[in-house]
């Protein structure tokens, strides 16, 4: 079982950063992808970024390219994900989830254990 516990959410400016750290605990297992879903009221839950520890690769969707940071802390057992420029549409809950093996994408069908979610608000 993988237990996922997100942390860093709050309330911030238009133009403003947040560090979001999601703690990744228990059997993720060796080879695994931990990803970035948001979620605002009355919309799908979306993807947002992916890192696949192992390699370091990463991915992100457009809208947040060149915005968002999304790393990993082995020291923490965390993956982080900085959020720069923040906007009024970036405003969502925040969850963090894992899927076994490699990062293929930001479908949520393939994420296993998610976290409890935290929520970010942006004022314009």
């Amino acid at each position: 079982q993988v237990r996922l516990a997100e942390s860093g959410g709050g309330s911030v400016e238009a133009g403003g950063s947040l560090t979001l750290s999601c703690a990744v605990s228990g059997y993720p297992g060796i080879s695994y992808c931990v990803g970035w879903f948001r979620q605002a009221p009355g919309k799908e839950r979306e993807g947002v970024a992916n890192i696949y520890p192992d390699h370091g690769t990463t991915s992100y969707i457009d809208s947040v390219k060149g915005r968002f940071t999304i790393s990993e802390d082995r020291g923490k057992g965390s993956v982080n994900l900085q959020m720069n420029n923040l906007q009024p549409e970036d405003a969502a809950t925040y969850y963090c989830a894992h899927k076994p093996g490699w990062c293929r994408g930001l479908d949520r069908s393939e994420y296993d254990y998610w976290g409890q979610g935290t929520r970010v608000t942006v004022s314009s």
